[in-house]
């Protein structure tokens, strides 16, 4: 048998948008605006002077909007841990390591100069060069790149000395500048391969390392590898020149003892391919244990990717090729051995 109640009026209920529209600031975001703030004071305030993301209007700079490297590039914690991966590498070159130590602020020389320490300011400036680099060419307007390639390349122009073995290196070799930009391309792949929430796989990715070549050639690179399988084959040809230095061995593994600076570390030798590990005697844990470690160091980079949001520069990008472009990318223009020579202190001046 129905019985019938008599109708009752219910509260109204807030919707869910007037609910978004309440002045809460959530946990993530109060530590995005820290970190932000932190970033816009420690790297962008320094090293991004200069550079133009949001005009002129229509020119899409050397990639574009749709490409690969604008959707690689634009994930900036990952960018960041795949520099950190090719450094790690490529300074397993020893002449590539004494460079550091002789041209790069990077470290503070102690006794003969064959131990090193890590100089904090100096680490930043480096990273902060780096990073405004691989941002400013990937999707910064074309003035903005080819300005950024310019400087890089007269810096290099001046970085020249001798090994404490006798050996001669100059920055300007033609089998540097390859291996240099074989870890480069494959640092970054690699950590976005791994760590990117919506990674490109097979032929994709392989199309980011052909459009990458663009920066390897704007610094001057010459037969370089534009594909994963062609970067990784590329890597491997260099191991009869590599070895493991003192300053490169008392960095990484067992040497390094701060938990926090052990946990990235551990991270950053995961990423190394089979024979870059043997070297640097990195074992991989079980299936279980690096899949958990994995999970960690995943949520860790794209927590810090939510928190902080979409990079501003990536937006004014977006926004200077949001009515079309004229093309889908342009060009670098460096023809080979038309910079002018400049002095270190001139070139620093660039950068500022």
């Amino acid at each position: 048998m129905l019985v019938s109640l008599p109708s009752v009026k219910l509260p109204d209920v807030p919707r869910l948008s007037a609910v978004n529209r309440l002045p809460i600031t959530l946990p993530h975001q109060y530590i995005g605006k820290w970190l932000n703030d932190r970033f816009d004071e420690n790297v962008k305030a320094k090293f991004f002077r200069g550079m133009d993301f949001e005009e002129p209007d229509g020119d899409p700079g050397w990639f574009g909007p749709g490409s690969r490297t604008w959707h690689v590039h634009s994930h900036t914690p990952a960018l960041i841990f795949g520099l950190q991966c090719a450094a790690y590498l490529e300074r397993l070159d020893p002449s590539i390591y004494w460079m550091g130590m002789h041209h790069s602020r990077l470290v503070k020389p102690s006794g003969k100069g064959l131990t090193a320490r890590i100089d904090p300011e100096g680490a930043n400036i480096r990273l902060g060069h780096s990073l405004a680099f691989f941002i400013g060419t990937a999707y910064g307007s074309t003035e903005t790149a080819e300005r950024l390639a310019r400087t890089v390349r007269a810096m290099h122009h001046t970085i020249k000395g001798v090994r404490p073995d006798g050996l001669p290196y100059d920055a300007d070799d033609p089998d540097w500048l390859r291996w240099n930009y074989a870890t480069v391309v494959w640092g970054i792949a690699t950590a976005h391969e791994i760590y990117h929430p919506n990674p490109l796989r097979g032929n994709e990715l392989d199309e980011y390392y052909a459009e990458f070549v663009r920066v390897g050639q704007a610094l001057g690179g010459t037969d370089l590898p534009a594909t994963k399988a062609d970067t990784l084959t590329c890597l491997q040809e260099y191991l009869p020149k590599l070895g493991l230095t003192y300053g490169s061995a008392m960095a990484t593994g067992a040497n390094v003892t701060n938990p926090a600076q052990a946990a990235v570390d551990w991270a950053i030798r995961d990423t190394m391919p089979s024979w870059a590990a043997q070297l640097v005697m990195h074992k991989a844990p079980n299936l279980i244990e690096r899949r958990a470690r994995r999970g960690a160091v995943w949520s860790a980079i794209n927590g810090l990717h939510l928190s902080m949001g979409e990079a501003p520069e990536f937006a004014a990008a977006r926004r200077r090729v949001a009515g079309g472009t004229t093309v889908p990318h342009t060009e670098p223009t460096y023809v080979l051995g038309t910079d002018p020579a400049l002095g270190r202190d001139e070139v620093e001046a660039a950068f500022s």
